[in-house]
């Protein structure tokens, strides 16, 4: 199978190129093109096992299969400052959530539209009157994993700036518990991200849901960490 790694940043210093095409037997993994491009420039073995690998447009492990035509980047770290094309924030946090602030950090010159999303919590669930709803997670693996979202969407959208926060703890109704900016040069762009990033912290982020009704506390599986 031919698979096509492209390199940005430090990386492509190394490599001297901004894309290479492996070809690799059917069956192979990431950890197989790792090999394959460490055999080629042993300077990046210790660089790569330190980076998130994004496959496809979602973040993976080493043991991610896969397919003819798939594209893999290893993702080095997005410096801060000024200009475009930056994870601004990424953080799960037990303090009110500012989504002025976030709109504010992600604000830049070569932007011209910002996008963004406050997710609530409402007073209606299925029938059931809802108080307050306990989000319960899992804090080393769902910062790392809000900011492996951020990560994948910058892939995608290498101008945008992102800033992402999750609350934990128990929240009562009309409280926000997620809020999202992102700024990008086109308004079109800005959409698309925000979308993805608040569909993806849903899918991959192990934050979980406890609902406090008149009727009784549940926990609420729709809200559960996938792994990919």
């Amino acid at each position: 199978m031919n698979v096509r790694v492209l390199w940005f940043a430090y990386l492509r210093d190394v490599t001297k190129t901004p894309a290479v095409e492996l070809t690799l037997p059917d069956g192979s993994t990431v950890g197989d093109a790792l090999r394959e491009v460490v055999g080629r420039w042993p300077d990046l073995e210790q660089q790569l096992f330190r980076i998130p690998i994004v496959l496809d447009g979602k973040v993976v492990d080493a043991s991610a299969p896969l397919r003819e035509g798939s594209e893999l980047v290893w993702l080095p770290p997005v410096g801060g400052g000024a200009s475009a094309g930056a994870v601004v924030r990424a953080e799960l946090t037990r303090e009110p959530l500012d989504l002025a602030r976030l709109v504010s950090e992600v604000s830049d010159p070569s932007c011209g539209g910002i996008a963004s999303f406050l997710g609530v919590v409402r007073n209606l669930d299925e029938g059931r009157n809802v108080m307050a709803l306990e989000y319960d997670a899992y804090d080393a693996l769902a910062m790392a994993q809000l900011r492996a979202v951020a990560d994948e969407a910058l892939v995608r959208w290498p101008d945008a700036r992102i800033a992402v926060q999750h609350r934990a703890g128990r929240l009562v109704v009309g409280e926000a518990s997620v809020a999202i900016a992102v700024a990008c040069p086109h308004r079109a762009e800005a959409f698309a991200c925000c979308r993805h990033v608040i569909d993806r912290v849903k899918e991959a982020v192990p934050i979980w849901k406890r609902e406090e009704s008149p009727e009784g506390a549940r926990w609420l599986e729709g809200h559960e960490y996938k792994p990919d």
